[in-house]
């Protein structure tokens, strides 16, 4: 029988990266395993005052950028009301399920009389919420593909509240039921809701249903070990977007989070690590999400790209046309889109203003000698191309008996208006001979003039 996942979002907002490593095991049990699999896609939306349609397109935004596609959905599970009512009154009917109007008040005076660790058991009163009758005897297991087993003694379970009074069913009910109707054979999810999963089991139980099998991951931590959130950078799916990271990069990293891969195999295609994936190897311990790493592998991937994908993907990043010279000269020097800009702009837009860099290079003692020199050995280059314009200036360099820098940086800050920019001579040849020389012209002027 071939598994089948899901992936199970609230729309309550972005998408948390600690969510798309969810989604993004699911696709990969799904995709990876013989016979192929099945991922389902479900909206749990019940939550009607934070769930938001807006919400809901985020999600699915999220997960086309991250290419994690589904076989089944979306389902909304507010589109299901019918079919937990079914089974709540079959419940009912049944003698599994009682209506109770005990408060939280009411179950602790319950335990002060019969225990602390004695489970809350309730009266049928006809009406109020309704809850599931929890076995006295027995244990309920958690039988976890991660974790192992975890025992819960019967005794000590509340009776929980599976609907409102109104009959609306509340999160643990409403679960289990869907996941039996999608016949979902894994469910695999965040350690968080392992508080949870007894109470869904004692529902399967309650409906004479089979248990799916259950592997909670284990949460993301900073680097600093504690749980991830927005102070240790980009929180969410299209925050990663929005700093230039790659999808697939993104894909591979989280990917590794706690998966058990080998230390030397680290560069994967979505395709190649659904055939690698075992759920059995991700650890139980906190995996470690440090946007630094992140940046290295996106660098990786970044420069593994053809010259005309990584155009395409930054024309379509900075919204605009004619980079691909731009982005040859450049892309060993980047790690995400972003860094694209700010160290190219220059040859677009004219050099970018930084007093600093210009006192510290052109106004220092020698800077404007050596940029004068450097200046009429590109006007002489012939052709002006990076072989001609390198031999230039390292001739330049050996006839002043000064350090590379103290003539390159000069001839930087001209043309870019900063320390900091691709290759000098690629860049020099990209903006051409008369551009370059008209830069380099105004700085000297700059200089001169004291302005």
């Amino acid at each position: 029988m071939s598994i089948r996942v899901r992936f199970a979002p609230s729309p309550t907002g972005a998408l948390h990266i600690g969510g798309a490593r969810t989604a993004l095991y699911n696709w990969l049990m799904a995709r990876g395993s013989d016979p192929p699999g099945t991922l389902v896609l479900r909206i749990e939306d019940t939550d009607r005052e934070r769930s938001t349609p807006e919400n809901v397109d985020q999600i699915l935004d999220a997960l086309e950028w991250l290419g994690l596609d589904y076989d089944e959905g979306p389902i909304f599970q507010t589109a299901r009301v019918d079919r937990h009512a079914q089974e709540l009154q079959r419940l009912l009917d049944g003698g599994y399920a009682y209506r109770s109007s005990a408060t939280a008040d009411d179950v602790r005076d319950y335990k002060a009389r019969h225990g602390a660790d004695r489970g809350f058991r309730g009266e049928d009163e006809r009406s109020g919420a309704i809850r599931l009758r929890v076995p006295d005897d027995g244990e309920t297991v958690v039988d976890d593909v991660i974790r192992g087993e975890t025992r819960f003694p019967n005794a000590s379970l509340d009776d929980p509240v599976i609907a409102r009074a109104d009959g609306s069913p509340l999160y643990n009910f409403a679960v289990a039921v869907d996941d039996l109707d999608a016949a979902i054979t894994h469910v695999v999810r965040g350690e968080d809701h392992l508080s949870n999963t007894p109470k869904q089991l004692l529902v399967l139980a309650a409906l004479g249903a089979p248990a799916p099998r259950y592997a909670h991951l284990p949460l993301l931590h900073g680097p600093d070990g504690r749980k991830l959130s927005k102070r240790h950078g980009a929180a969410s799916v299209q925050e990663l977007r929005d700093a230039g990271y790659l999808p697939e990069a993104v894909d591979n990293y989280i990917a590794l989070l706690g998966a058990g891969f080998a230390p030397d195999e680290e560069f994967f295609t979505l395709d190649e690590l659904a055939r690698r994936f075992r759920l059995e190897r991700v650890s139980k311990n906190p995996a470690v999400f440090d946007e630094q790493k992140l940046r290295h592998f996106n660098g990786r991937h970044l420069r593994a790209l053809p010259l005309g994908e990584l155009t395409e993907r930054l024309e379509r990043f900075t919204g605009r046309d004619g980079l691909r010279g731009a982005a040859e000269i450049s892309h060993e020097k980047i790690q995400t889109l972003a860094d694209f800009w700010p160290l190219v702009s220059f040859i677009f837009d004219g050099p970018v203003d930084d007093p600093r860099a210009f006192d510290a290079t052109i106004r220092r003692e020698g800077g404007a000698q050596a940029l004068a020199a450097a200046r009429d050995a590109l006007a002489a280059a012939q052709p002006f191309a990076v072989g001609t314009i390198e031999a230039a200036l390292r001739a330049v360099v050996e006839r002043l008996g000064a350090k590379p820098a103290r003539v390159f940086q000069p001839v930087r800050v001209a043309i870019a208006g900063q320390t900091v920019s691709p290759g000098i001579f690629e860049s020099l040849a990209l903006l051409g001979r008369d551009e370059a020389l008209a830069r380099i012209d105004a700085a000297l002027a700059r200089a001169s003039g004291g302005g």
